[in-house]
């Protein structure tokens, strides 16, 4: 197959070898750009790269466009570009457009995949509810977005990535204590919604057809894991609930998610909302044009007995899904610690307890550690009573720990 497909960063997350090695199976030359040094990367992603180009920073977009230009002159005409990643979407929007590739997402399409705002009217064309969404500018407009939908209410940039400079202003003080320091980035004021995060994973064909689907299921807040350094912990179920499935790809349809491994966020309502539903119900929250976060994908591996790598490799080479679907689906669990924490039981006692079903268990990278944790486990159980179970082995504290963590 004479195909080149150039993957950008394709040492981080380090589970993303596997996107590599699937391509690589596949017969294609698979072109890898990033920053660190070749003699660095894994020996599993240089057996999978055709060849590695290592610039200085890959936030320099010359560099990036030096390099591509370099395999387009050695190799031909470069198919497709992609990183997988939500930091480097517009980057990879650029490269398709500066060398005009068909096979994703350009500059002039990438706004409703970036920009909060923007997503709420496709949202609207899907016909799925979401919670009412403010571009924040003066004081003033603030309070007449707040009289619609009072208190609290959550604030976020525009364009970013997980929950990162997201917080919840409870009051008329909180209010102007954030205007008084307006960040200079555009920021949204939403509506405040109690539910649980629930995210319609799925890899897409050119016809916007789901190939694969699962749903994970997040903890309430995100912004508190990163703001108030909590314990996250989180699973991939074994089924995805009609509903959800129904939604998912009425999603997928509106948005345009063309041969993609993308991540759809939902509230599932804990409370009924006046204008969105009653307890239970599915309300968009944001798109996320990139492959769940963490080792996120290999957790859905683990709860269906597939390999995602493949199918979006084989999406890539043959537009279609070649692995059968398996029948055997569990729940695949993740749990994580933080060093300033002691714990009830110790990593042997949780290594014993659970034994070959620890699928997963490493020191996660720094860059992570403010919303995964430090210390990961990540293991597969038969129900959501053996999540809960997990969960509370692995983030018991002891009672000190515990008290000066109320503090």
């Amino acid at each position: 197959m004479d195909m080149n497909f150039v993957f950008i960063s394709p040492q981080f997350p380090h589970t993303y070898w596997n996107f590599c090695d699937r391509l690589h199976r596949n017969g294609v030359n698979v072109l890898g750009i990033g920053d660190s040094p070749y003699e660095e990367l894994e020996g599993c992603l240089k057996g999978a790269l055709t060849e590695y180009y290592r610039v200085n920073s890959l936030d320099h977009y010359d560099e990036v466009l030096r390099a591509v230009g370099f395999f387009t002159f050695k190799y031909g005409k470069i198919d497709w570009v992609e990183s997988n990643n939500e930091y480097w979407l517009l980057q990879d929007a650029r490269l398709r457009t500066d060398f005009n590739m068909n096979t994703g997402t350009k500059v002039d399409g990438i706004e409703r995949y970036k920009s909060k705002a923007a997503m709420k009217p496709y949202y609207a064309k899907a016909k799925i509810p979401t919670a009412r969404c403010h571009k924040i500018t003066t004081l003033e407009a603030a309070y007449g977005f707040l009289e619609q939908t009072g208190y609290p209410v959550i604030v976020k940039p525009d364009v970013g990535v997980g929950a990162n400079d997201t917080c919840k202003l409870e009051n008329r003080e909180a209010v102007e204590a954030f205007f008084a320091e307006l960040p200079k980035t555009p920021y949204v004021m939403e509506e405040f919604v109690e539910g649980d995060i629930c995210s319609y994973d799925v890899i897409t064909d050119s016809r916007c057809e789901p190939l694969f689907e699962s749903m994970t299921v997040w903890p309430p807040s995100i912004m508190d894991i990163v703001n108030k350094k909590a314990d996250l912990a989180y699973y991939t179920a074994a089924e995805v609930p009609g509903e959800l499935r129904k939604l998912g790809r009425a999603a997928i349809r509106a948005f345009k998610v063309k041969s993609r491994f993308v991540h759809l966020e939902f509230f599932r309502l804990t409370k009924a909302k006046k204008g969105l539903g009653k307890a239970g119900d599915f309300v968009g929250l944001e798109v996320n044009m990139r492959p769940a976060g963490g080792y996120t994908p290999d957790m859905m591996n683990f709860a269906h007995a597939t390999d995602v790598y493949q199918i979006w490799a084989d999406m890539v080479t043959a537009d279609r899904r070649l692995l059968p679907d398996s029948k055997n689906h569990h729940c695949c669990v993740y749990a994580s610690r933080r060093s300033c924490y002691q714990y009830v039981h110790s990593h042997e006692e949780i290594l014993e307890k659970y034994g070959q079903r620890i699928k997963m268990c490493e020191i996660m990278p720094p860059l992570m550690h403010a919303a995964m944790g430090e210390q990961m486990y990540t293991a597969y159980v038969d129900d959501q009573d053996a999540v809960a179970e997990f969960i509370r082995f692995v983030h018991e504290k002891k009672r000190d720990a515990g008290e000066q963590n109320d503090k």
